[in-house]
């Protein structure tokens, strides 16, 4: 039979501690699962199997040293009740987890998940945040029954206390030479701070996935820390500065190509640019567009408008083949290497939106903010509340009403503009003049 036991291994960190490991003996073989904690060794009873009083935090440490070894216990018991000869490496195996049960090797472990599944766009928001709870921790490991309502209250104020940097931009070698000025630090906004939470509780998530908590253990839920995003404001622009941006000279043929971009976005219902670019040639049969989008696999088929179609009579002079691409931004990339496609699409959005920014939307004489995405928006609030629901979720390709429905809102204010000026100009009855006496 196999017994489990807590004891320090012989190995002294810099810090003068010994690790805390599970030691499992079978057959006189030994095999060790280390704990992810250390202590002093005037710390420890050896005897007792227990942290002394001396440790300054004995009592919470001990239980989960008590919950571990009931555990692996149970685990112990369990493989050999099913087999007649098992090692100490198969006892140790069963009741180890493929990857840490602390927080950090799981959120590894996340990550690394998002990576293989070509979530390029994910990956890159939830890796720092990741760090950021790192570097709150001072870069010392947790375990998840650590992890609390109030340590995630106390993480919200710290990173409302962080600043984030302007993103780093090209300098000449000239301007390397010149003395460094201080730039501008900007707060870390609520909306920033609530995505921090949701990649902590996504790791919370990936850790049941892999049996290495249970639901209980979550700081979140019901009784948990709330995650509420604020409300964001979706702003389009109008629709005369839309024929100012289709009527507007664009000598250059890089602007213009943005230019045309970003119409072939509205003209599709604010098509997300990600879907623009990998668009194909064999994707418009029968004078339709059939497509699925790429965030949710969501299907269905548009009729193509007039104007989109002058605009793919424009790059119809690049076409080689009925399957070949029709915007130029993706060719020659693997595009089953999912991770590198959303790389390259992130870095030409990035670049398409300078150009917006810089060159169409002063050249048109718009004032508003001009990027890729705020098609979208243009389109949305152009539709209002004119439009039925059910036939915006068509167009926007969402999977549920509701976040149709929950989008839309930005965009309907005709009610309340109504009711504004029902107040505002409503007449009062003259006064009655007193009869005569």
């Amino acid at each position: 039979m196999a017994t489990v036991k807590i004891v320090l291994r012989k190995k002294l960190s810099k810090d003068g501690t010994l690790p805390l490991c599970l030691r499992i003996t079978k057959d006189r073989k030994t095999s060790f699962i280390h704990l992810g904690y250390a202590v002093k060794i005037e710390d420890w009873d050896e005897g007792k199997q227990r942290v002394k009083k001396s440790h300054a935090n004995s009592a919470r440490l001990n239980n989960l040293l008590l919950k571990k070894l009931a555990e692996a216990t149970d685990g112990a018991l369990e493989i050999e009740s099913k087999k007649t000869h098992v090692s100490a490496k198969a006892v140790r195996n069963k009741i180890k987890p493929s990857t840490g049960a602390t927080f950090f090797p799981q959120a590894d472990d996340f990550l690394n998940g998002l990576k293989q599944g070509g979530k390029y766009n994910q990956y890159t928001a939830d890796k720092p945040r990741i760090g950021h709870f790192r570097d709150f921790l001072k870069g010392e490991d947790i375990a998840f029954s650590d992890i609390t309502v109030g340590l995630l209250e106390k993480f919200k104020v710290y990173l409302k206390s962080c600043h984030t940097l302007p993103r780093k931009t090209k300098t000449s070698t000239d301007q390397r030479k010149r003395p460094s000025i201080a730039k501008p630090k900007k707060p870390m906004g609520e909306r920033t701070i609530m995505n921090h939470l949701v990649v902590i509780r996504s790791v919370f998530a990936h850790a049941r996935k892999n049996h290495v908590i249970t639901k209980d253990q979550s700081p979140f839920g019901e009784d948990g820390i709330k995650i509420k995003f604020p409300d964001t404001k979706k702003v389009g622009v109008s629709p005369e500065d839309v024929e100012c941006i289709e009527n507007t000279e664009l000598p250059n043929p890089t602007h213009d190509h943005a230019r045309k971009l970003w119409l072939f976005s509205f003209y599709f219902a604010g098509m997300r640019v990600s879907d623009v670019l990998r668009l194909r040639w064999s994707d418009f049969q029968n004078y339709r567009l059939h497509y699925s989008m790429g965030k949710n696999d969501k299907g269905g088929s548009l009729k193509i408008p007039d104007k989109a179609v002058a605009i793919l009579k424009h790059y119809e002079q690049f076409k080689g083949n009925g399957d070949d691409l029709i915007f130029p931004e993706l060719r020659g990339i693997d595009l089953a290497d999912e991770f590198n496609t959303q790389r390259t699409i992130a870095f030409k959005t990035s670049a398409l939106d300078k150009i917006l920014r810089n060159h169409v939307a002063p050249a048109a004489e718009i004032t508003s903010k001009l990027t890729m995405h705020i098609s979208r928006h243009t389109f949305a609030g152009m539709a209002g509340d004119t439009i039925p629901i059910q036939m915006l979720q068509k167009l926007y390709r969402h999977s549920k009403v509701e976040t149709t429905i929950g989008y839309q809102q930005n965009f309907i204010h005709q009610a309340a503009d109504d009711a504004l000026d029902a107040v505002i100009n409503k007449k009062t009855k003259p006064r009655e003049q007193p009869e005569p006496e």
